[in-house]
């Protein structure tokens, strides 16, 4: 095969691999939001075939031919090219270990599991996907092993989601968090000045919280030609291009704050995705760089911009008028302090920012015993509710605000946690570098963040996937340092409580 036809496959197989995609895509968003409840099996069914399908492309020898092809002639490629070639190779090198039925089998279990936890969870009823659960996790030690066989299977999984992350490079990472956040976290619950946010539990209606949405990702400057929002029982964010971003919330009348963050964190995913170069759209390289930079978006936009005291005098104007009077009484500093309190709690996505990093701890060591089989899904519970007293010190009642919360596990999604965690590290080191191109906080005063979304744009979100994600990052920030999030957290809390 020549070069020049390589290209052309390479194309081709781009355009047919998107196509596939995004039918996969369509159906999972699908089944997450609208979808009937007896639809999981005839759903998995169709995902397994699709990903069959996308399996034969991959594998298939015209492929094997254009990307050996395509990697003998790199250097007469262009950068862009060279980088899809590389990460397509890199990425087939893992498909061609497993085994076709294998790959159908993870399509259709996961898709199964996922059905199953949402029954589960609103049952409280562990107990109905306790097998399925350890299903997901023995196929994806398997998956791992057929991937990389010398390698931790754990480590192979934690490197799916950030490159180059391992069980090493976390236990370093969180051990420097604990060394300074639970002291924190103890003065702050020793404060003689404690948050009182009753105001935000009162009964805020769902369909004015829906308006209130529609504001906030204005705001956001989250362009609604090309992103919807979307209602589910755990928020999430996909991507289908950079022209069709679907998000999801999740409204609660007693808990208004709760859906609030979770749009702007899903708007950081979306804003993210939405900015994508035109040049490398459609294209392998086409998506954020790493989950750890997409959580360093979504995580900054959620706590660093939606939990600062410009954000809540751009947004407590609306709330006060079009929610009188639940909020007559709330004066600006009051909101501040509310939407930041802090205390130990039992949901991950409603935790607050201090604390928010130990419950991903506690699934970090969960994920890794299941993994190495040390603990199994039926005593999975039991673990869960002891490293919630450990960690946070707090009982949890029952499995529904415990080890069912997080839909992660049953969409295979295993090792993905801790990317939640180092992207909160990474939104405190951008603080510094935007200020050295502008005031940060004043530019989010304004009440527009197109500002702030153009630096991004400029240094993170257009670039897609061009380089490694560790490379991405050094280049907006310099080297990694977890110290910076600590100090960030510090100064925050010490201020919010008079520490």
């Amino acid at each position: 095969m020549t070069t020049e036809t390589a290209l052309k496959k390479l194309f081709e197989y781009e355009k047919t691999s998107f196509a596939l995609g995004h039918a996969a895509g369509v159906i999972y968003y699908d089944g997450a939001t609208v979808a009937p409840k007896g639809s999981g099996e005839v759903r998995a069914a169709t995902l397994g075939e699709l990903s069959r399908i996308s399996y034969n492309l991959a594998t298939s020898k015209e492929t094997e031919e254009m990307i050996f092809t395509l990697m003998e002639s790199l250097d007469k490629l262009d950068s862009v090219t060279q980088r899809k070639v590389k990460e397509l190779h890199r990425a087939n090198e893992r498909t061609r270990k497993i085994p076709v039925e294998e790959y159908v089998r993870w399509q259709e279990l996961t898709t199964k599991a996922d059905d199953i936890w949402h029954g589960a969870k609103a049952k409280n009823d562990f107990k109905s996907f306790e097998k399925i659960l350890g299903e997901v996790f023995d196929a994806a030690r398997k998956l791992a092993l057929y991937m990389e066989p010398g390698k931790h299977p754990y480590d192979t999984l934690l490197d799916m989601f950030e490159r180059g992350l391992d069980r090493e490079k976390c236990d370093s990472f969180f051990s420097s968090l604990k060394e300074r956040i639970p002291g924190l976290i103890s003065r702050v619950g020793k404060s003689r000045f404690q948050v009182d946010d009753s105001p935000l539990k009162q009964s805020f209606p769902i369909a004015k919280q829906r308006e209130f949405s529609k504001f906030v990702m204005g705001v956001m400057g989250i362009d609604g030609n090309h992103c919807a929002l979307g209602e589910t029982e755990h928020p999430f964010t996909t991507s289908f291009s950079k022209f069709d971003v679907r998000m999801t919330t999740h409204y609660y009348a007693d808990k208004f704050a709760s859906s609030l963050y979770s749009v702007i964190h899903e708007g950081g995913h979306a804003l993210y995705e939405l900015n994508i170069g035109d040049n490398i759209a459609f294209s392998t390289i086409g998506g954020g760089a790493s989950m750890a930079m997409h959580e360093s978006m979504s995580r900054f936009y959620e706590n660093i911009i939606g939990r600062s005291r410009e954000f809540s005098g751009v947004i407590l104007p609306w709330l006060k008028k079009e929610f009188s009077p639940l909020l007559d009484s709330v004066g600006e500093d009051d909101f501040y302090r509310m939407i930041n309190k802090s205390t130990p709690s039992l949901v991950r996505i409603e935790a607050d920012e201090l604390t928010y990093c130990l419950h991903i701890m506690v699934r970090y060591e969960l994920e890794k015993q299941m993994i190495e089989g040390s603990l199994t899904s039926a005593y999975l519970p039991a673990e869960w509710k002891r490293l919630y007293g450990e960690y946070l010190g707090v009982d949890v009642p029952n499995d529904t605000l415990g080890v069912l919360q997080d839909s992660h596990w049953s969409n295979g999604n295993i090792g993905y946690f801790p990317s939640y965690a180092i992207g909160s590290a990474y939104g405190a080191q951008y603080i510094d570098e935007i200020n050295k191109d502008f005031d940060l906080f004043s530019a989010v005063r304004t009440g527009s963040l197109v500002k702030i979304n153009k630096w991004f744009e400029e240094k993170v979100w257009r670039h897609g996937r061009l380089c490694d994600p560790d490379k991405l990052f050094e280049s907006v920030c310099g080297s990694f340092k977890p110290d910076v999030y600590a100090d960030y957290l510090e100064a925050k809390f010490k201020d919010i409580y008079h520490l």
